[in-house]
């Protein structure tokens, strides 16, 4: 008894650690939304505007690392069990979750630069593949309460996972070509919509004809 209180306790440890990590990392976003006049100069409401390139960095970041949350927290929510393989991937996903301030930064500075949109591109690719490795090897292992979860459920997490690799993916190779195209995707995750729309009405279909 005592043993499994303690597995209990130490698996809802790593996710308030999780989710205290996430925090931390959007706050550090704000870190770079910096306004850089001198002192005596008085401000107008187009200086406001000089920084645009941080607001929209900023903007994308805050959208990302809080949509990976949400799903984090979600898949969490069916997933009772964690081994060691899980605790090492997950903390692998916190480094990357992590670092995408640093990603950010270069963004703002450098906005659509080949070597920085690649990199930021990479930073979300590697957090949907980690956080797919999470969910399939819980999966593998009957670490997820299926009696919760339902059939349709399932296939729509499944799909949401596929659709932000293959979101990231597109951007990665975007990147090399179109960088603010890539950026663009990112941003409004536009390949994920027209992926997803294509999957829902496909799957209607079915349904009507079935």
């Amino acid at each position: 008894m005592k043993d499994f209180i303690k597995k209990e306790i130490a698996f809802e440890r790593v996710i308030f650690f999780s989710d205290a990590i996430v925090a931390i990392a959007i706050t550090l976003l704000a870190l770079n939304l910096k306004l850089e006049l001198p002192i005596d100069r008085k401000v107008s409401f187009a200086d406001l505007l000089l920084p645009w390139r941080n607001y929209l960095a900023f903007i994308l970041s805050f959208i990302n690392i809080a949509g990976f949350w949400r799903t984090h927290h979600n898949a969490f929510l069916y997933i009772y069990k964690m081994d060691d393989r899980i605790m090492f991937v997950n903390t692998c996903w916190l480094f990357l979750v992590v670092t995408l301030p640093f990603a950010t930064t270069l963004v703002s500075s450098h906005f659509g630069q080949t070597p920085v949109i690649f990199l930021y591109s990479m930073n979300v690719l590697g957090l949907a593949i980690l956080q797919n490795s999470i969910w399939d090897y819980a999966d593998r292992k009957n670490y997820i309460d299926k009696g919760k979860l339902s059939e349709e459920l399932r296939i729509r997490f499944r799909v949401v996972f596929n659709l932000d690799m293959i979101n990231s993916l597109i951007c990665v190779i975007l990147s090399f070509f179109y960088p603010k195209l890539a950026f663009t995707f990112l941003f409004f995750k536009l390949p994920m919509f027209l992926f997803g729309t294509f999957y829902l009405v496909g799957k209607r279909k079915k349904q009507l004809n079935s």
